[in-house]
């Protein structure tokens, strides 16, 4: 069953953020990743708001838990640490 990587972000430092976002941009491709939503148009209804969310479907949940483990994925973390404050899950869909 394919699966969500859902994201939902505050960035505190573009610069540094940018830097991972291109990386792990990249991580997600090579994955097969598809990003179906990314730092769009959105209405909060509930729980903290945070500015960016992101939706990636992957082929399964262990190919999205793969991406993260990925060295390239893991690179691209080195730049969001202390660039962002980040929720991240990743879903199966039905």
């Amino acid at each position: 069953m394919s699966a969500l990587w859902i994201a939902h972000v505050t960035v505190t430092n573009e610069d540094a953020y940018a830097k991972y976002a291109a990386i792990a941009t990249k991580a997600i491709k090579e994955a097969g990743g598809e990003i179906l939503a990314r730092g769009g148009r959105y209405v909060q209804l509930e729980g903290q708001d945070r500015a960016r969310n992101v939706v990636v479907r992957y082929p399964s949940v262990e190919a999205a838990e793969a991406v993260y483990a990925s060295d390239t994925y893991q690179a691209a973390l080195k730049h969001a640490v202390g660039a962002a404050v980040r929720e991240v899950v990743i879903v199966e869909e039905l």
